[in-house]
């Protein structure tokens, strides 16, 4: 039984990050409990670091303890009802005055908060995408489960199996799909401050099938036209018609008004421009993306599997999600998320070609060691911020390994072997169950398997031959039980905008691509 050990874990969290008084909020994506707090300046990052079911912190909009997949979502749980006790069994504030702050306590809060801003670095365009991965990471776990089931599927219906059951789960797998676009709007008018279910009320025209006896300029609509970009746009305009009902419409009326409003409004530009303009931006991403990799397929997995790490240290692989999902409800899966993927297998190249170049250091060895299991499944946050970015190169090595993982993969797209994700989220040996492609199953897991093997093997490589410098060797490679002969400790790296484990768009980070 595991809740005891998950409530442990929530009530061994809960002081270092200053108690129930100093968290505002509470949340979890795939790897991550997500905290608002009130003083930043009241968590104990290091002996929260130091929790042996804690991987690693990244400071963002939120405080997030990066905890894995399947244990964040039993300890938040157990995290909130630790924190509705504490408020519960807190005692009446008093009404005597607070003590008056002098200058100097003024002076430190202020360069408190000026700091804890400047590390947010949050630009408008980050922020954007910040809103754009908040309204598609909660979908995660229903386009992995749905996934899976339509894999499973697959696999039965090509064997000849179970032929009475195939049928019902289609239905099962394909229902989501059919209707992501309403969770979309919902999603949407949520994260930019409507009504949610008025945002699901405008996406949900987009799928209609009564769309289909609309004309429109000449163009009879199509149910589905416009997908999930359609979607995103009519709720945003949702949510604005909204708040211009709420600012205007007398309150007695406000009810009636601003949801016939909102609703009629943005469905009439959702039916007469909308669909079609997102339809047309829909079908050109899928035919960019496929042509990309039909003409320049090593290249682009060359750049794509080189490049996904750094971006995601940037904040802007958020940027990917929408057309990760646009790809997924057009053709069925994902082409770009596999060669993205290998980012995490050159990470774990690198991870040991650490290993093997520091016999001494223990501390290093035995983080690799706890990390190289989730990394193999795509949980990259403790490989990378315990190993590879604090130590510098290996970290640029293990970006080679990736690059070299993805050229493999694009060169077989580029062949003529398309290797697809039917859902974003999972990387590493966890992306298997969620293959698809134009292939046999057979055929494009071994491809998949191939450009694994291709990842860890170069960042191997790269890490060992060239991830060290003597100087580095020398200060690194030392005995860490001897405190006659302390380690050089590397610089810790400002935290990235909104890190997910390699390859993965985030937790969600997860993090997608």
């Amino acid at each position: 039984m595991t809740e005891p050990k998950n409530r442990a874990t929530a009530a061994a969290i809960l002081p270092l990050v200053g108690g129930a008084g100093n968290v505002t909020s509470i949340a979890h994506c795939m790897t991550r409990l997500r905290l608002g707090l009130r003083d930043r300046s009241l968590v104990r990052d290091e002996e929260l670091k130091a929790l042996p079911a804690v991987m690693g912190v990244v400071e963002d909009d939120t405080y997030q303890i990066v905890l894995g997949p399947g244990t964040v979502a039993r300890v938040t749980p157990e995290f909130e009802a630790l924190v509705a006790e504490e408020r519960a069994a807190a005692p009446a504030p008093t009404t005597s005055t607070p003590p008056t702050p002098t200058a100097d306590e003024l002076a430190a809060q202020g360069a408190a908060l000026k700091d804890r801003q400047k590390a947010k670095n949050a630009t408008p365009f980050k922020l954007f995408l910040r809103r754009i991965a908040n309204i598609f990471v909660p979908l995660i776990p229903a386009l992995i489960g749905c996934g899976i089931i339509a894999g499973l599927n697959g696999l039965l219906i090509n064997l000849g199996w179970l032929a009475a059951v195939t049928p019902a789960l289609a239905a099962i797998a394909t229902g989501f799909m059919a209707l992501i676009a309403v969770f979309v709007g919902l999603n949407t008018a949520k994260e930019f401050g409507g009504t949610p279910i008025l945002g699901g009320a405008v996406a949900a025209i987009i799928v209609f099938p009564g769309v289909a006896h609309v004309d429109a300029f000449g163009r009879t609509l199509s149910p589905g036209q416009g997908g999930v970009l359609g979607a995103l746009g009519a709720a945003v305009l949702g949510v604005y018609v909204e708040k211009w009902c709420r600012r205007w419409v007398p309150e007695s009326l406000d009810v009636l008004v601003t949801p016939t409003l909102t609703v009629l409004v943005s469905g009439l530009v959702t039916v007469f421009g909308l669909m079609f303009v997102a339809g047309e931006i829909s079908t050109a991403i899928g035919d960019f993306a496929g042509w990309l990799l039909a003409t320049g397929g090593v290249a682009t997995g060359f750049v794509l599997g080189g490049l996904f790490l750094p971006l995601v240290m940037l904040g802007l692989h958020q940027a990917l999600i929408p057309i990760h999902a646009t790809l997924i409800e057009q053709q069925g899966f994902t082409v770009l998320l596999p060669i993205l993927a290998m980012a995490g297998a050159g990470q774990v190249g690198a991870a040991a070609a650490v290993y093997l170049r520091l016999p001494r250091n223990t501390s290093i060895r035995r983080t690799i060691k706890s990390a190289i299991a989730p990394g193999f499944l795509g949980v990259g946050e403790p490989l990378i911020y315990g190993v590879s970015l604090p130590l510098g190169r290996p970290f640029v090595t293990a970006c080679v390994g990736g690059a070299f993982g993805g050229g493999v993969v694009g060169l077989l797209n580029q062949l003529g072997d398309s290797v697809g994700s039917t859902a974003i989220g999972p990387s590493g040996w966890a992306l298997f169950p969620l293959l698809d492609g134009n292939k046999s199953l057979a055929t494009i897991a071994a491809i998949y398997a191939a450009g694994l093997v291709a990842g860890y093997v170069a960042g191997f490589l790269a890490t060992y031959y060239f991830g060290f410098t003597r100087q580095m060797l020398t200060d690194l490679n030392v005995s860490t039980d001897d405190p006659a002969t302390p380690p050089a400790t590397p610089g810790t790296p400002t935290p990235p905008q909104e890190p997910v484990p390699a390859g993965l768009p985030h937790d969600g980070g997860h993090r997608s691509p």
